[in-house]
């Protein structure tokens, strides 16, 4: 069984998924990072694939994709670290998240496949529009076993969501505010509304919110009405700040702060 379909079946409530970006803050920091992630007690693990345009991304976690691509990381160096890391005892589901110009020009199916050989459970490609997804690149994602996130914000329509969650098989990603991630967002009565009324829809898969949360409050409050949070800016801001022999502790102490 795909390891993102058993964890929702075991947990259904208060799932931390952690995004950090690959290759930062040093190129070989990824796998650690990873390891110290699941030995803190992440549920979930989001590795960000470095672009030189991440549309979708707040000043943080732009920054850390720069720093990464200087750094040396690409979409190839990234399977090669994550090459044997069920071998290591790493057991915790793993998305990759990026952009689709990457993965056309590492090409989707040797992707695909990468991603089955290096037990990547699945992707999250913001800038992938659904209807090339379901013409294109459905077959390929369900032959390698990857399961698909979608993104869903205040502004999408009950209609959309709904053909959303239809074609989606891992969880939909509930986008708590318009605009980039690592954004400050209150968990104020809009936001506390909208998941509200997208937990009405009664979905068929997950639902994980994201952008803005960066602490127990904040993953409490957003976790209310949803499956868990998504913490990717306030984790990458701890990573720039922590020396390199401090890292492994202020990751279980930064997880643990979230738990508490």
């Amino acid at each position: 069984m795909n390891r993102l379909t058993d964890l929702f079946q075991r947990k259904t409530a208060d799932v931390l998924n952690v995004y950090f970006t690959a290759g930062f803050p040093q190129l070989h920091d990824t796998v650690p990072i990873l390891k110290a992630l699941q030995e803190a007690g992440a549920d979930l693990v989001e590795i960000g694939m470095p672009y030189s345009d991440p549309v979708a991304d707040g000043e943080t976690i732009q920054r850390s994709n720069q720093q990464a691509l200087e750094n040396g990381m690409t979409v190839a160096k990234l399977f090669e670290q994550l090459q044997d890391i069920r071998e290591q005892g790493i057991t915790v589901p793993i998305l990759l998240m990026g952009y689709l110009n990457p993965v056309v020009q590492f090409g989707v199916e040797k992707f695909c496949q990468q991603c089955q050989a290096t037990g990547v459970d699945g992707v999250i490609l913001p800038d992938l529009p659904l209807e090339v997804y379901e013409r294109q690149y459905r077959p390929l994602f369900v032959q390698y076993g990857l399961k698909v996130v979608f993104l869903v914000t205040p502004q999408t329509s009950a209609a959309r969501v709904r053909q959303l969650d239809a074609l989606a098989d891992g969880f939909i990603y509930l986008v708590a505010a318009a605009g980039t991630t690592g954004a400050q967002t209150d968990m104020n009565a809009d936001v506390d509304a909208y998941l509200s009324r997208t937990k009405a829809l009664g979905l068929q898969n997950p639902t994980l919110v994201g952008f803005g949360i960066s602490d127990a409050a904040s993953f409490a409050a957003a976790s209310r009405h949803t499956t868990g949070a998504i913490i990717g800016s306030a984790f990458i801001r701890l990573l720039q700040q922590t020396p390199a022999e401090r890292q492994p502790l202020a990751i279980k102490e930064f997880v643990h702060s979230i738990r508490a």
